[in-house]
């Protein structure tokens, strides 16, 4: 049972105001208590759908590469089974065509039949570096439908590759690796993924559906105030007592925010998931400090982390660049991301990345969550969850760029680096979560590109810049 907040001091009130470290034995994951908030909109529903299929030519390889000591027959039962085990695994349809393609006229048939199912993606397998084997990845790559081809070693030179590389809507892996292949075929499910969801925008004055282009990522507005009318009528449950406590639990410590603060972060937590739920929506934003910082409902820091930390897109400040970002690092990396405001340290040479809404499972969802502490908002008040960064983490920086007035198409700022270390605020000012990262090759930070830019653990650069060429995005490698 909580404790219930009175005027005189109490043994909890204490441990508020001080700060103490709770006994280790009270820790808890703060997801482990709670009813898990999942997707419920159009994207959950959708399985996306891949044409695959093998190509070589007929008969013995001979003394053209990959040679007779290469054995087809078998690379084919192998890499068809690699296939199955990763589209069961990404929860994707891959419908490879039965026979290989063995001429290049069953090639541009092929390509065409693709073409007019209108799949998600192309997955081409070559088992041949010979006659129609290239030009049918090409045909493919021309289709206009993202590609994916896999290239074993033995069936492709340089020479083969070099007029692909580069080109928007081709992805190539060429190894006998299969797992770069599949994540070819989970970049695949991101772009349709991102494309069929759904964002509860809360902001403004108007309902109305809208797509979010070039994505197709459909927008649900819904004027903020039916969200404060939702959260006063909302009563403090049993659930909400239960999912504070388990946060007060779970946090090593707990500085300046009350347990009446986290009560109220909790509340924001289970209006939202109302909202996701109601409006069928895949992921969610707000206009947080415009619609809620002159009242005393609770901002949904509590409310964004615990949705980060459950695999839902929850973007601070309606900002719908971030909440791309999110979801992209969702669906590539299947962990969360923390969308923070970037600060120059010219001391050290370190981006700090300061906001105060960061989620805990940063190694991923099925992960178990850094150790975090509760600390009031940078504006004290509100409770905010602060986890401590691995410090030596390699991490990633990803920031999409929506199209404007003066720029048509949209790109995305990469970098990647390690945690140097979790700066704390105060006696440094700004917001209460704010970690330091040494980025690769020491670049200038006073003018880094862009804004709200997420931090997520692992080195991705080089993937989220296939992720860019294989959907048309201007790639910025920071």
């Amino acid at each position: 049972m909580l404790l219930q907040i009175q005027s005189r001091p109490t043994r909890r009130r204490f441990l508020f105001a001080s700060g103490l470290t709770f006994a280790p034995g009270l820790f808890a994951q703060s997801g482990g208590a709670l009813r898990r908030v999942a997707p419920a909109g159009p994207a959950s529903k959708y399985v996306p759908r891949v044409k695959g299929a093998f190509v070589r030519r007929k008969g013995d390889y001979g003394m053209l590469w990959p040679g007779a000591i290469w054995d087809g027959e078998a690379a084919l039962r192998r890499y068809r089974k690699e296939i199955e085990a990763a589209a069961a695994r990404l929860k994707l349809e891959v419908d490879l065509r039965p026979e290989p393609i063995y001429s290049a006229e069953e090639a541009g048939a092929w390509v065409s039949e693709a073409a007019a199912a209108r799949p998600d993606g192309l997955l081409v397998v070559l088992l041949d570096r010979q006659a129609h084997a290239w030009p049918t990845a090409a045909k493919a790559a021309g289709s206009g439908i993202p590609t994916v081809i896999y290239s074993p070693i033995g069936t492709s030179f340089t020479t083969n590759t070099v007029n692909l590389a580069r080109r928007d809507g081709t992805f190539i892996s060429s190894s006998d690796d299969f797992s770069q292949a599949a994540y070819g075929l989970k970049m695949l499910k991101a772009g349709a993924m991102l494309r069929e969801m759904r964002f509860i925008v809360l902001q403004g004055n108007e309902r109305k559906d809208v797509e979010l282009r070039p994505f197709g990522t459909r927008l649900r507005y819904i004027p903020a105030r039916e969200f404060l009318a939702e959260y006063d009528r909302t009563p403090v449950s049993a659930e909400v007592k239960r999912l504070a406590q388990a946060r007060i639990k779970g946090a090593t410590r707990v500085t300046g925010a009350t347990e009446q603060d986290v009560i109220n972060g909790v509340k924001s937590y289970v209006v939202a998931r109302r909202f996701l739920e109601r409006e069928e929506g895949d992921g969610i934003t707000m206009d947080c400090l415009g619609a809620l910082g002159k009242t005393q409902v609770s901002l949904p820091c509590i409310s964004w982390s615990t949705m980060l930390d459950h695999g839902i897109p929850a973007a601070c400040e309606a900002d719908l660049g971030a909440a791309v970002t999110h979801a992209l690092v969702q669906f590539l990396f299947d962990r969360p991301g923390f969308q923070q405001d970037p600060v120059a340290e010219t001391v050290k040479n370190c981006l700090i990345g300061a906001h105060c809404t960061c989620p805990t499972r940063l190694s991923g969802f099925d992960k178990p969550a850094e150790p975090y502490f509760l600390s009031h908002h940078h504006g004290r008040r509100d409770a905010v969850p602060v986890p401590r960064w691995r410090v030596g983490q390699r991490v990633t920086v990803a920031d999409v760029i929506l199209p404007s007035e003066t720029r048509s198409g949209a790109r995305m700022i990469v970098s990647a680096g390690r945690v140097e270390e979790n700066v704390a605020v105060p006696p440094a000012g700004g917001c209460v979560v704010s970690v330091a990262v040494k980025l690769d090759g020491d670049p200038e930070l006073l003018d880094y590109p862009g804004f709200h830019q997420i931090f997520f653990y692992g080195d991705h650069k080089r993937d989220l810049a296939a992720y860019c060429r294989l959907f048309g995005l201007e790639a910025v490698l920071v």
